[in-house]
């Protein structure tokens, strides 16, 4: 996965409107405040929540 780290800052989560981090091994960017798991295609995130999983072990 090859995210920009500026693209990065300044994402949120369509939901929560929190923070998020980059999951480098399950390609995903994962919100801070939810617990959802937004997928990253082709190295493109794709900020849709129902495309988000959510995170069963927070």
């Amino acid at each position: 996965m090859n995210l920009d780290p500026a693209l990065v800052e300044i994402l949120v989560c369509p939901q929560c409107r929190s923070g998020l981090f980059v999951d480098v091994d399950a390609d995903e960017l994962v919100c801070n405040g939810c617990a959802l798991a937004y997928p990253v295609r082709r190295d493109i995130p794709v900020m849709l929540v129902d495309e988000a999983r959510p995170l069963s072990n927070i």
